[in-house]
């Protein structure tokens, strides 16, 4: 299954029924995990795992060193989870020192030509980078997170659970869980009913959300008065915590309505 132009360095280690293309080129210090497909022309530099279940198309590129100019060769890593999706031309870069050395991508995501995850970036699982999606170095994207083509993401954002952005949207400041995003600078335009929907959410369960939302965002108040005024007239959930927890740690503020 692997095509003889295909140039895998003897140190790699393939699984079983791993499939390689045409001229793709694997590193050294390359794990590949069993059923991956890579496709013709990918190259795969390490260090670089990868679970079980990846489809790689041509011409991307994973696993090379980061874009940081602070970045002088030391080890690093990207570790890559299980039956992703990786269309053509991607780019993923591997960590850097002040990341923590590894950029991390989780499992089941989709991500779509052209897109790029700098270094340090933290994906979680089911999410959709469309086209053209760009990540700065240290992003975070929560797991079912949408992000519409041609987003870009400054450094030290973070997406939240079950959000999603606008094409061409900018986002410099974070996207809080269960909310859509759009614009340059992006702009909130209310919860992401559709995608919540899609995910098996109840009609209670979003009507809670959407209180959520018009408390934190509507009422006003600061963030540490919204968080008082939501555990005083909330009952304790999954979702209200999740919410929270989100606000509360944001170093780069959070994205609010329009006006």
């Amino acid at each position: 299954m692997i095509h003889p132009t295909a140039i895998i360095d003897e140190r790699a280690q393939i699984g079983k029924g791993v499939k390689i293309g045409a001229y793709a080129v694997i590193g050294r210090e390359v794990t590949i995990g069993d059923a991956c497909e890579i496709g013709h022309h990918a190259v795969i530099e390490g260090p670089t795992t990868m679970g079980e279940g990846n489809r790689i198309f041509p011409f991307a590129a994973i696993g090379l060193e980061p874009q940081d100019m602070k970045f002088h060769g030391e080890a690093s890593r990207l570790e890559i989870g299980s039956g992703n999706l990786i269309r053509e031309y991607v780019t993923l870069n591997r960590g850097s020192e002040a990341g923590g050395w590894v950029t991390r991508i989780g499992d089941q995501n989709w991500i779509m030509a052209y897109c790029h995850i700098a270094h340090d970036c933290l994906i979680g699982s089911n999410i959709i980078m469309a086209n053209g999606t760009t990540l700065g170095g240290h992003v975070v994207v929560k797991d079912h997170a949408t992000l519409g083509g041609m987003t870009g993401v400054h450094q030290f954002c973070r997406i939240g659970e079950y959000a999603m952005t606008g094409g061409q949207s900018m986002i410099t400041q974070d996207i809080t869980p269960y909310v859509i995003a759009v614009g340059n600078r992006a702009k909130l335009q209310g919860l992401n009913y559709v995608g919540l929907e899609r995910k098996g959410f109840t009609p209670a369960q979003i009507e809670e959300i959407n209180k959520i939302y018009r408390v934190f965002f509507m009422s006003g108040k600061t963030v540490e008065n919204a968080v008082h005024q939501l555990r005083a007239e909330l009952p304790p959930s999954e979702h209200l915590q999740r919410f929270v927890e989100f606000v509360e740690s944001s170093q780069r503020g959070v994205c609010r309505p329009t006006g």
